[in-house]
């Protein structure tokens, strides 16, 4: 595991395209209240929409919630990009070893069969 943890550091930017989150134009009211309709359409089931908002405004909470409904989905992927995002680095960390135990069972498992 730990020549896992010291591949995703060296190529940590590598992996995922990411843009900046936050925007520095926005005054602190207008966050306040884009983060609370990020809330309400996140609520109702309009992820997408929400989504472009917490990246917009930088909203780590909202972006967390977006990974882990990405997880429920199965979209890991999406999920990642949020984690990383938030960025909360323990979420993204346990997905990308998960992901490398994955890989690395596929690759024995054709090993075995290519011989």
């Amino acid at each position: 595991m730990n020549g896992d943890r010291k591949v995703l550091e060296e190529n940590r930017s590598g992996f995922i395209k990411t843009v900046k989150t936050g925007n520095s134009k926005i005054s602190p009211s207008d966050r306040i209240a884009l983060i609370r309709k990020g809330n309400e359409l996140f609520n109702s089931g309009k992820y997408e929409t929400a989504k472009k908002i917490f990246i917009t405004t930088g909203y780590s909470d909202g972006l967390i919630r977006m990974g882990d409904y990405y997880i429920k989905e199965n979209n890991h992927v999406g999920a990642l990009k949020m984690y990383w995002l938030a960025p909360a680095h323990d979420q993204f960390e346990q997905i990308s070893l998960q992901t490398a135990a994955v890989i690395r069972k596929w690759l024995k498992e054709e090993e075995k069969v290519n011989g």
